[in-house]
């Protein structure tokens, strides 16, 4: 069975530890399953010199068993940088000798924290890029060390940068989100770069093979949109492609999709995101759409709506999801 997740953030993540899980279950019992993870690179930035790829670390640190990412809790808000046990991204047992040096030099940016062992991960795929060396092969260079057990590919090795158009001015989503908590009333996001960009090498050839694609529960506006905005991958969604809801009972399970989906006037609920992605049959992409039992009678047009538990508690009740998406594919789990 090949298994293709779309998946951005601490979210996409979070799911990808079920779907390895599923994976593992399916190959002790006989049936030989691969995972290919196909990552948000929209977040990209670059600070104090080094290219910073949240979503991309977020994974492989997520699945290295490295990550600063405890259990999610209810209506988490939003990250903030080094004040809490599960901040989610960067790495376990963290420290912050180099922020706090920045700091005293008055080095900018000071709102975007960078740990001392992050920091390694991120000269490493610096000086790499430097070298010529396409993002793709660095994060197969990166993996080597993780070893996070399933593929992770970016969703192209161009550069694509979310930006945020205010009523003022353009900036980057990281600057939107991190230092103004997502503050400023956006009126739009923009994907810079994304026309001109190109899937990665092997993004195509997974999906071409994939038994099925999942969307995980990641922010529908900023992870996943990103990903689908590289010319050619959308087109290449062949297989069945299931959704999970990142929307329990009208709310975000974490972070700030509520107010991405305000920005492009889609309302935050279950059935507003599903609406967002579309049916397959009428130009969008899902045949089928997971919601939590809280969103049970939730209808999207054209779509199979199933409806079982979302919370990612634990592993065993993110695998119970996966297999639920698997089965709405019409797989055998």
């Amino acid at each position: 069975m090949r298994i293709v997740v779309l998946a951005g953030g601490i979210g996409g993540a979070r799911f990808l530890v079920g779907v390895r899980e599923v994976a593992r279950q399916l190959a002790g019992r006989g049936t030989p399953a691969e995972v290919t993870a196909v990552v948000n690179v929209g977040d990209d930035v670059t600070l104090h010199g080094l290219r910073i790829c949240p979503d991309l670390d977020t994974v492989v640190y997520t699945l290295g068993g490295a990550a600063a990412n405890g259990k999610p809790g209810p209506r988490s808000s939003a990250l903030r940088p080094a004040q809490a046990a599960d901040r989610g991204w960067g790495r376990r047992d963290e420290s912050w000798v180099v922020k706090e040096e920045l700091a005293a030099y008055g080095a900018e940016p000071t709102w975007f924290g960078l740990g001392d062992r992050d920091i390694a991960t991120h000269l490493v795929r610096t000086r790499m890029l430097d070298a010529g060396y396409p993002l793709s092969a660095v994060i197969e260079a990166l993996c080597a060390r993780w070893q996070p057990g399933v593929r992770v590919l970016p969703a192209t090795d161009d550069r694509v940068e979310t930006h945020v158009v205010t009523e003022t001015e353009a900036l980057h989503f990281q600057e939107w989100w991190v230092r103004h908590r997502g503050a400023l009333p956006a009126k739009r996001f923009v994907f810079v770069g994304a026309e001109a960009a190109k899937p990665a090498p092997g993004v195509l050839d997974a999906l071409a093979a994939a038994d099925v694609v999942l969307l995980a529960p990641s922010n529908p506006v900023v992870s996943i949109a990103p990903i689908l905005a590289v010319p050619g991958l959308k087109d290449a969604l062949a297989a069945p492609v299931v959704g999970l809801s990142p929307i329990i009972g009208g709310a975000p399970v974490r972070g700030m999709a509520d107010r991405c989906l305000a920005t492009v006037g889609v309302e935050c609920t279950a059935a507003g995101v599903g609406g967002l992605y579309g049916a397959r049959s009428a130009g969008g992409i899902l045949d089928a759409w997971l919601v939590d039992t809280a969103d049970a009678g939730t209808e999207v047009d054209g779509v199979r709506v199933v409806d079982c538990p979302l919370w990612m508690s634990d592993v065993d009740a993110t695998a119970a999801m996966v297999r639920a998406a698997l089965t709405a594919a019409g797989l055998d789990v």
